[in-house]
């Protein structure tokens, strides 16, 4: 039987928590973990960006737009 990528990264990281033994380790897997979803969407915004999809006139755009939620009082 085949897991999932999925199962087999959730099983890796578990096994890398359970050896988490100070606040330093900690926070080194946190800083990995970060560095790595980083450069993912790094990649992504290349890509977007050498497709055309994204350029300095759709960041412009972006730029001016308020998509926050509205509050009702």
């Amino acid at each position: 039987m085949r897991i999932s990528y999925s199962d087999a990264a959730q099983m890796e990281l578990l096994y890398a928590i359970k050896n988490i033994r100070t606040e330093s380790e900690l926070n080194e897997l946190k800083l990995a973990l970060s560095h790595f979803f980083a450069d993912k969407a790094q990649k992504e915004l290349d890509e977007l960006w050498d497709s055309g999809v994204l350029d300095q006139k759709k960041l412009d755009e972006l730029r001016e737009q308020h998509l926050r939620t509205p509050y009702r009082s």
